[in-house]
């Protein structure tokens, strides 16, 4: 079984292909580095000038062509508001024209799920600005991974206190909300919380494909006049809206 996973949610975008949950080749924009599959180079432009082009690179260099595909992957949040809706609409343009189906996973789980070298909590933290983060937490334990709580908005200090309810000797925080607060997290948790931005790891687009590929295999594709974002929060617009809507 062949997947492309995309994501836009994060800084760094990204596009993989895995084959039978093996991670066949990726691509990403943001500074140039080398991870599992080769060096990934470095793209101009923002998300939605480079998230095609990215595709088009992955396919072109591993030789394969949509049509090859067993189904599409997409990471629907929370992230970017903006990235979260680049990768949708490719998405849904990519599998009308091709008529792939399509599996949306949580980017909190994708990258949570990109720690494989270590057991136990793992806290995946997206910075989502004005003082709060995007988190959840899950358990690894060999090649499984439990969720152990939902995706949530919250501040800082929620995510420490989920952090020391589950135990957090011994565990890993990852993702730029992790290594955006690091002082905070390290003065109030010890430094026996392992903190990471990624940068070892598969992309995040790797593991949307790996996570997606099970469901694909249980019939638990989308209808895509249904797939839409997972924002956690509204955005600035809404707020406003809503603002002018009470004190009209």
């Amino acid at each position: 079984m062949r997947v492309l996973g995309i994501d836009t949610a994060t800084p760094n975008a990204s596009v993989a292909l895995v084959e039978d949950e093996k991670i066949i080749a990726e691509e990403f924009h943001g500074p140039a580095k080398n991870v599992g599959q080769g060096l990934l180079i470095q793209a101009k432009g923002n998300h939605a000038e480079i998230i095609v082009p990215l595709i088009q690179a992955i396919l072109e260099r591993t030789r394969s062509s949509l049509t090859e595909l067993s189904g599409l992957a997409v990471s629907i949040g929370p992230g970017s508001f903006t990235g979260l809706r680049i990768a949708l609409a490719t998405v849904k343009g990519l599998a009308y024209e091709s008529g792939l189906p399509v599996i949306g996973v949580s980017t909190l789980h994708a990258n949570a799920a990109r720690v494989t070298d270590s057991d136990g909590v793992i806290c995946s933290m997206l910075d989502a600005r004005k003082h709060e983060i995007y988190a959840a937490c899950f358990r690894r334990s060999g090649a499984s991974l439990m969720r152990l709580s939902e995706d949530r908005c919250c501040s800082l200090d929620s995510a420490i206190q989920m952090l020391r309810d589950l135990g957090s000797a011994g565990a890993t925080a990852i993702g730029d909300g992790a290594t955006a607060y690091a002082k905070v997290l390290t003065d109030a948790l010890g430094t026996e919380l392992r903190l990471s931005a990624g940068t070892e790891y598969s992309t995040i687009a790797a593991q949307v494909a790996i996570l997606a590929a099970t469901k694909f295999d249980n019939s638990s594709t989308i209808d895509l006049a249904t797939l839409s974002p997972v924002y956690l929060r509204s955005s600035e617009a809404e707020k406003k809206r809503m603002f002018s809507t009470l004190t009209y």
